[in-house]
């Protein structure tokens, strides 16, 4: 089977681990998604997955909190998904490590880049928790730079919409869903694809993002052997 991806950095959202539940982690939902990721590695292709936090952890609770120690929350969150996407996946019989941007040494390694380009050398999926490591991003914005660091050769972004459209399908039903656009038009447009940070370090450096809805697990296999799904964008 061919692929059109050789090294992937796979985006997923923290709320996508919850399946039903709407929050924390529903299991079911997970193994479906790993059993994805699996048969993408056992093509071959080296993956690298971000995944969010917001099935725990939205901001903050309170307008009071400190931004700061309020992202810290939102790392640790993301610790605890990368965690479970682990578990699930050495079920599944895949070879994982997790490396985290804040250490913590008795459960996953400190990202260290080279350690992880290693990893995927040797046939192992890598999960990056704990976002940048830095507070005012968010891990939209960390698997953009990840996707840099690690020279993937596409950001896939799974999300709960099936590409990107000229205006919001929610509200317009005469919305147009693009099958390619660029990043300038997307700017131009004033489309939500990512946040900002996120989208320029993407932008600059010429890292394509495809856009696809992950109610079917199923299109991240689509995805990397080059079926026509999503919106990828790119300069």
């Amino acid at each position: 089977m061919s692929i059109a991806y050789k090294r992937i950095l796979l985006k997923l959202s923290g709320e996508v681990l919850a399946g039903d539940k709407k929050t924390g982690i529903d299991n079911d939902t997970v193994l479906s998604i790993c059993t994805a990721v699996k048969a993408v590695a056992d093509l071959g292709v080296e993956v690298g997955i971000v995944v969010g936090g917001g099935n725990f952890w939205r901001g903050r609770t309170s307008e009071h909190m400190d931004r700061t120690r309020a992202d810290h929350i939102g790392m640790l969150a993301t610790a605890m998904n990368s965690l479970a996407l682990c578990d699930a996946l050495e079920q599944l019989g895949a070879d994982v490590r997790v490396q985290t941007a804040i250490e913590m040494r008795q459960i996953a390694e400190p990202y260290i880049r080279n350690r992880a380009i290693r990893h995927f050398e040797k046939g192992r999926v890598v999960i990056f928790g704990c976002g940048t490591g830095s507070p005012f991003f968010s891990t939209d914005t960390a698997a953009a730079l990840r996707a840099v660091e690690i020279n993937a050769d596409v950001l896939l972004k799974a999300t709960n919409v099936d590409g990107v459209y000229d205006k919001d399908p929610n509200k317009f039903a005469d919305a147009v869903k693009f099958d390619e656009v660029e990043f300038k038009e997307v700017l131009a447009r004033d489309i939500k694809v990512m946040d900002s940070t996120a989208f320029s370090l993407c932008k600059d450096n010429d890292m394509s993002i495809l856009v696809f809805d992950l109610t079917d697990p199923n299109n991240i296999i689509k995805a990397v052997q080059g079926e026509k799904i999503g919106t990828l964008v790119r300069n």
